[in-house]
């Protein structure tokens, strides 16, 4: 229960990835961590790619990222709608200052592509958004998880022990 006391956001939109939203939010439960879904409507019900449907406890604008430890960003195609909200931005702006964990896998590079924040960061995503990645400044890898100080991020859901090991790891040591 190394995660005990820490609280994670976990961002969802339509069409996320269902293992890489469900698949991180179990693992960092197991630890004692507490996560909160956080969506554009607090109390909506978002459906996955495949079905999973993912009830939100706040909406974005409900939450403050100073009260968090981390942050998860699920890929599918989500990211492309998670990034397009101001508040959502901002979140990942304020958890990178601070330099407390994002977990990032697949397309969800996309939100901290448009949070600015990549530029001289190793990284890894699906291959299809290399390109996106290595624009923003970002040096992106072929590798199951990369981890760059606060920034932990994967390819697709194969990768998803690793990730989450890794995502766990970095929360319990800050």
């Amino acid at each position: 229960m190394r995660l005990t006391g820490k609280k994670v956001i976990a961002l969802v939109d339509e069409d996320f990835e269902d293992l890489e939203l469900w698949y991180p939010i179990y693992r960092v439960r197991e630890e004692g961590a507490e996560v909160h879904l956080v969506g554009e409507q607090k109390g909506k019900k978002y459906i996955g790619k495949y079905g999973v449907p993912a009830e939100t406890d706040y909406a974005f604008e409900e939450i403050n990222a100073s009260d968090y430890d981390g942050i998860l960003v699920p890929g599918g195609w989500a990211p492309d709608k998670l990034r397009r909200y101001g508040k959502v931005l901002d979140v990942i702006r304020e958890l990178n200052e601070a330099k407390k964990p994002i977990g990032q896998i697949c397309h969800a590079g996309w939100v901290l592509i448009s949070a600015g924040i990549l530029k001289g960061v190793t990284v890894t995503s699906t291959p299809g958004i290399r390109d996106d990645m290595e624009n923003a400044g970002a040096i992106w890898k072929d590798e199951p998880v990369v981890v760059d100080g606060h920034i932990i991020s994967a390819r697709r859901p194969p990768d998803l022990p690793p990730y989450g090991k890794a995502f766990v790891d970095a929360l319990a040591s800050n």
